[in-house]
Order: structure tokens, then C-alpha cells, then sequence
């Protein structure tokens, strides 16, 4: 099967993925999938009100660990309760093994989340399977990064479920997936050198948006100081932010008595340019990894 086929298979998935980048995982994965995602997510991100409700809007279950207070444990029974319920209708829902984020690539240990969620499943009969997912980052700070998905093969409850004794299975289907995830081949994903005509627009690009980049950038980093939310909120807020950005370009220069056709063509050539330039520094991050090599 292609790898590329997993993503718009039907039936009942649990996703088991690594988490080294903090909710930017979440994106990665649910951009590729063809059918909604449903999360698992740290019990704490649901500590507001309004929190609450915006992140259950977008499909998260809250999850508690132990260091979040061992008297929201016994809430995590509602989590596994309503991943039970989306994949009984057929639904995807990812957690992430783990049960914590670092900013690291290799692997920490895991957690019994996902076990139970699949046991559940299994117990009522619901023919849910497994999809072991690493992503790997080559930084969790640099403009211009390059992450690699490697999906591996559906698991079912026929290799999970071997044991009669719920410890047993849980242990077992912990070192079913961490063998998945360990010994997915590397991916070599070919960067295409942009043609040398549009470097220079790549150029422009990096010059037009340095002092947006780096007032954002500045902000980002001292919020998230000592956390490993600095590349997921920085992502966010650039994405959220950026056509407000544009749009105050546009009343600046109307101000200042500029055509529309012109300012319609600086709208234009900013994201293009910025297209550009962020395929100038994967091209210099590619070229620079086969140097090491």
C-alpha cells in the first residue's frame, strides 16, 4: 500500500504518533488525513472556561497526567469514553503515545492511553486499528525547518491482543507500536531547487518580511520561554495574523495615495515572495544536510 493511501482509509482509526513540537503535531498530521481528526490534549489547556469550548469545538478531549493533579485522573475515563464513541462511528482519533512533549525526536516512553482506548473498543466489538505515526524535526526554533512524517502499518487486534491478562496486552501493544515507530526507514524527501530566476524574489521576500517576522518573533519568545510551545504559538500567531498584516499594508499605502493596482500587486508579491524565500532556506538546509553527509 502507499503510504499516501493511509490517509483517506476508512473505518475506525486510532492513531498513535510521537510528539516532539507540541500542537503543531496535531496540524501536521490532520493536514494530510481526508476525514476529520478528533485529540487527545493536556487536561491543563482546558483549565478556562472559553478555552474549554473553543478546543472541544475543534474535536479535543482533555486528558490529565499525573503531574496536572491526581485528582483529575479519574477524568481521563471521559476521554477514553468519547474516542470510544468517534471511532464506534467510524471516526479517527489521535493521541499522542507519549503522554508529554520534549522538543526531541527520539522517543520517550509510553503511556497506557491508547492501549485502553483500543481495548475498549476491542471489548465492544468495535474493529479499530492502528496507525503508528513519527514525525521528526530538524529544529524546533529555526525559520525554514523541514519535518519528515513516516507512517507505518495498521495494527489490529489480532497482533495487539494476545494476552488474557489487561497488563499484559498494555505492555505488549506498547512494544508493538514503539517497534513500528523505531524502525520506520528514514525518509529522503528530494527538495526541488528553485530555478535561479525566482532566488531573487526569495530574496525580497526575506527583506520585505524580516521586520514583521522578528516583531512577532520577539513577542513569541518571550511568552513561551521555558516552555516547548515556541514554534507551535509562533506558527499560530503568524498564520492568524499575517492577512491583518497585509490589510494594514494596503491602508498605509491607500493612505498615502497609492493606485489599487499597485497596492493589489504588493498584496500579491508578499506571500509569493515569502513562498519564495522559505523555499531558498529549505534549498540551503537540504544542501547543507548532504554536506554533512
Amino acid at each position: 500500500m502507499n503510504r499516501t493511501d493511509f490517509f483517506s482509509e476508512e473505518g475506525p482509526i486510532l492513531i498513535t504518533a510521537n510528539h516532539p513540537d507540541s500542537f503543531l503535531d496535531a496540524i501536521i498530521i490532520a493536514a494530510y488525513f481526508k476525514r476529520p481528526i478528533h485529540f487527545l490534549a493536556r487536561g491543563d489547556a482546558f483549565n478556562k472556561p472559553w478555552h474549554s469550548v473553543l478546543l472541544r469545538t475543534l474535536h479535543l478531549f482533555p486528558v490529565y497526567r499525573l503531574s496536572e493533579g491526581k485528582e483529575n485522573l479519574g477524568l481521563n475515563t471521559a476521554a477514553f469514553e468519547n474516542s470510544k464513541k468517534v471511532l464506534q462511528q467510524n471516526g479517527v482519533v489521535l493521541i499522542f503515545i507519549e503522554g508529554i512533549c520534549l522538543n526531541k525526536n527520539s522517543l520517550q516512553p509510553f503511556k497506557k492511553g491508547a492501549a485502553r482506548i483500543a481495548n475498549k473498543c476491542w471489548a465492544d466489538q468495535i474493529p479499530v486499528r492502528i496507525l503508528p505515526i513519527r514525525l521528526n524535526y530538524n529544529s524546533f526554533s529555526k525559520f525554514g525547518k523541514t519535518v519528515s512524517m513516516q507512517v507505518g502499518n495498521f495494527l489490529t487486534q489480532k497482533e495487539l491482543q494476545v494476552h488474557e491478562e489487561e497488563s499484559k496486552n498494555y505492555i505488549h501493544f506498547n512494544q508493538q507500536v514503539n517497534q513500528q515507530l523505531e524502525n520506520l526507514p528514514p525518509l529522503n524527501i528530494p527538495i526541488e531547487k528553485p530555478n535561479k530566476i525566482f532566488i531573487p524574489l526569495g530574496l525580497l521576500g526575506k527583506f520585505l518580511h524580516r521586520p514583521f517576522y522578528r516583531l512577532i518573533q520577539n513577542f513569541v519568545q518571550q511568552k513561551t520561554t521555558g516552555t516547548v510551545f515556541y514554534d507551535s504559538v509562533l506558527f499560530g500567531v503568524l498564520f492568524l495574523i499575517y492577512p491583518f498584516y497585509l490589510l494594514l499594508i494596503a491602508q498605509v499605502l491607500g493612505v498615502f495615495g497609492f493606485s489599487t493596482a499597485f497596492i493589489v500587486g504588493i498584496l500579491i508579491l508578499h506571500p509569493i515572495s515569502a513562498y519564495f524565500a522559505t523555499q531558498n532556506k529549505a534549498n540551503e538546509i537540504s544542501e547543507a544536510n548532504q554536506s554533512f553527509h
